[in-house]
């Protein structure tokens, strides 16, 4: 069943979280460098800092607001993030699990580094019972801290997902209820060799996307004149013309078009994020190109931050493959190596030749692993069971704390006035 808040009305518009990404109208004029950027321009949340908000001005640049100088461009948003922001302030007492994560955990960080917290939460049995489904994810306002409910983890752990495993496995994990040490004593029981696709074979995959891609970036500044043309080819006629300029050993007519038309929606997608282009879409592009004026930086994927963690992931999967214990944390040769390639120093070419250099150790890894061959799922059932009936039982019998007596009430549901739909009522 799908539930929606019922109304935006109740909702301030100036009050409303604006996680990153939200798109948001001006209130007030602002300058920018010598251009003036008037109220009403559309532009999107790039950072958020207390009161203040960086936002991405579609054409124009990023410009530093304060929270009451901006609104939510659509009520649709605004409804997500209220719902977002509410389920944070209920559920963030309920986590049993957080660890600092990203470059600070693997030694990578350097003194602008961003500080990553991920964790996990149970929910207070009440929010198990209704109609309602209950928010899986809980996400900060600027995004920098995310926890799953225990049940969507263990799940995300039985199918090796790096995320998971980083959390679990990092040295910054800590428990703060006894249920985050019982997950923590049955951890291994996520392990297999499941790891040599999911963190190994999954990075080289990524890679060689990447490689292309930054082939195919090469080009952009011909799809911008291809676009000049009159009249525009169609986005499927660039793609011809890219697969043609950009031939890939191997891979046949059909399949190299579709990888260059791949190519182009990302393209328009990162002038889109960059704010140079005023929607995420093929026209737009086609406005900018006839402009004349674009200047951009690479697409995201193609940054040297994605590229360095690919191979740590490479390696990381080696480690721990043959010797069965986690090493999240890089040291000696292999630090320098990724800082060097995350500091762009080290060309997506020879990053590539360095993360296949590693196959052949991470396919001899796997074949003499001491990892079992699948993780255990009968401990990992028992564990839930174990939560489960933890949870009931502190909910029965009120005991102090977030699932029992100081348990958040959720969120209340009323037919929605406009149809047959059940609605959560808007906070």
């Amino acid at each position: 069943m799908d539930l929606r808040l019922k109304d935006l009305t109740p909702i301030d518009p100036l009050s409303v979280p604006l996680p990153h990404g939200t798109e948001v109208v001006t209130r007030v004029d602002k300058v920018l460098g010598e251009r003036r950027l008037p109220q009403g321009s559309i532009g999107r949340v790039v950072a958020v800092d207390g009161d203040r908000v960086d936002v991405l001005v579609v054409g124009q640049g990023t410009a530093r607001y304060q929270r009451a100088e901006l609104t939510p461009r659509r009520a649709g948003q605004a409804r997500w993030a209220m719902r977002r922001h509410a389920a944070w302030q209920a559920l963030r007492p309920c986590a049993v699990l957080e660890a600092t994560v990203g470059s600070r955990a693997w030694g990578l960080a350097h003194a602008g580094s961003d500080t990553d917290l991920r964790g996990a939460y149970l929910l207070p049995l009440p929010w198990t019972t209704g109609l309602g489904d209950p928010p899986l994810d809980l996400v900060s306002v600027d995004g920098s801290a995310t926890y799953w409910e225990v049940g969507k983890m263990v799940r995300q752990a039985l199918r090796a997902d790096p995320n998971t495993l980083e959390l679990l496995f990092v040295g910054s994990v800590r428990a703060v209820d006894p249920v985050g040490e019982w997950i923590l004593e049955a951890r291994d029981c996520f392990v297999s060799t499941e790891i040599y696709g999911s963190f190994g074979r999954y990075a080289l995959s990524q890679l060689k996307r990447l490689l292309q891609s930054m082939r195919l970036a090469e080009h952009r500044a011909v799809v911008l004149e291809w676009l000049r043309e009159d009249p525009t080819p169609s986005l499927d006629e660039v793609a011809r013309r890219l697969a043609a300029a950009a031939p890939r050993d191997g891979v046949g007519p059909a399949d190299a078009e579709l990888t260059a038309k791949g190519y182009v929606k990302q393209l328009y997608r990162s002038l889109h994020d960059q704010g140079l282009c005023a929607h995420a879409d093929f026209a737009s592009m086609v406005e900018l190109a006839r402009r004349g004026d674009a200047a951009f930086d690479l697409p995201r994927e193609l940054r040297p931050k994605n590229a360095y963690n690919l191979v740590r992931l490479v390696a990381t999967a080696v480690h721990w493959l043959r010797t069965g214990t986690a090493e999240l944390e890089v040291k000696g040769a292999l630090r320098e190596q990724l800082l060097a390639i995350k500091r762009g120093e080290v060309s997506l070419d020879e990053t590539m030749r360095a993360a296949e250099a590693l196959t052949p150790e991470l396919d001899e890894a796997r074949r003499a692993s001491p990892l079992p061959a699948r993780p255990d799922v009968a401990r990992a059932d028992a564990l839930m069971r174990r939560i489960g009936a933890e949870v009931a039982r502190r909910w029965v019998e009120q005991a102090p704390g977030p699932w029992g007596r100081d348990a958040p009430a959720p969120p209340p549901i009323a037919w929605d006035e406009g149809g047959d739909e059940l609605a959560e009522v808007t906070p």
